[in-house]
């Protein structure tokens, strides 16, 4: 099998980002040659036998940046003549169409349901979320049969891109077994802390989340970058003095701090996009052995209450929160227990090692 000259191209994201460059690249890098270019102006590098190409960051807003950008990112493509082209950013669809028609190999790589997203972003007026969102799903419907394939990260994503691309499929973005299978720690040496990781935001629930632990008296154990003037507001809850900031930490600190809490905290609001979300915190306090407590979508009942890992609330009600949180530190033995089957779930069912075989077997039938 001859190795093939791989780009990823990403306008928006970092260039270590865990399900583009930690997961997708570097499993691929086994059997291709593969590059990613990113806008980040930290300059270009060779990191684990990927080369990374900065175009740059531009500045200006959101609209000069998509248009700027994506002309770099596509001069660039030009220039290394990959075979294939993987792109992750909607606002790249345009030039990922002008390369399928120049006659490479395109792969949309959808990482969360954009037109629903998009009825949630608070930089877009009101009014015109619902035209947009309408706009960007008829140009993913009309671009999608002109690549090679589409890869999406949850099954309910697949569905829909399957009828535009029957070469359509689900790489869920499950955890990397080894950063967080040498936790080394008993259940006794944990903090009765809870946790949250990742992006910080009000759709996200971090304000009823806040509000929570002046109802419960708990401390929690915030890591991840701020979205929008969401610190400031819960800067004046009543259960920001409980709340310990880590800023944002790399994979070794993630799986330094989940190796000290008790509870993962995954209750994001009931927005269109995360109620058929899968999120990677989700698994990962799985994988680090902890009870987690989740908003009670439909979706993650399956998950949740099927491997008996956790607690289920309404993301909005900070007494609900606070109870359950209460509940499985008053109850620590069913909490352990729910550590352990979340974990094994997990080791079961839910890894990124499984998921990679699959990425590696979709990339080979673009071989033929």
């Amino acid at each position: 099998m001859s190795k093939m000259k791989v780009c990823h191209i990403t306008s928006v994201h970092p260039r270590y980002d865990i399900r583009i460059f930690i997961k997708e690249c570097q499993a691929l890098a086994r059997e291709h040659q593969v590059s990613l270019i990113v806008a980040d102006s930290l300059g270009d590098e060779l990191h684990s036998g990927i080369h990374i190409y900065d175009v740059g960051k531009v500045a200006g807003g959101r609209l000069k940046r998509m248009r700027v950008t994506s002309q770099a990112i596509f001069n660039q493509v030009c220039a290394l003549k990959p075979q294939v082209v993987h792109f992750h950013d909607p606002e790249l669809i345009g030039i990922g169409r002008k390369l399928a028609r120049l006659g490479y190999k395109v792969i949309y790589d959808v990482h969360e349901d954009v037109p629903k997203q998009i009825m949630n972003k608070h930089w877009i007026p009101k009014l015109l979320r619902p035209v947009i969102s309408l706009y960007v799903e008829w140009q993913e419907r009309k671009a999608a049969n002109e690549f090679a394939g589409v890869i999406c990260a949850t099954e309910i994503i697949t569905q829909r891109f399957v009828r535009y691309n029957p070469k359509s499929i689900a790489i869920h973005n499950y955890p990397i077994l080894a950063e967080l299978t040498q936790l080394n720690v008993t259940w006794q040496q944990r903090s009765d802390h809870l946790c949250y990781l990742g992006s910080i935001s009000e759709t996200r629930g971090i304000l009823p989340l806040v509000d929570s632990l002046a109802l419960s008296g708990l401390t929690l154990d915030l890591a991840g970058p701020y979205s929008g003037d969401s610190e400031s507001k819960i800067k004046i809850s009543q259960g920001f003095k409980q709340v310990n900031y880590h800023g944002i930490l790399n994979r070794q600190q993630v799986s330094e701090l989940l190796g000290q809490v008790k509870i993962g905290m995954v209750t994001l609001l009931p927005t269109p996009s995360y109620l058929e979300s899968l999120p990677i915190k989700l698994f990962e306090y799985m994988l680090a052995g902890i009870p987690v407590i989740t908003s009670n979508f439909p979706l993650w009942q399956s998950i949740v209450q099927g491997h008996n890992c956790g607690l289920m609330v309404d993301p909005s009600d900070a007494q609900a929160i606070a109870a359950a949180c209460k509940w499985l530190l008053e109850n620590q033995e069913q909490a352990k227990q729910m550590g352990e089957n979340g974990r094994q779930a997990v080791l079961n069912h839910y890894t990124w090692d499984q998921e990679q075989e699959r990425l590696l077997a979709f990339y080979r039938q673009l071989e033929s």
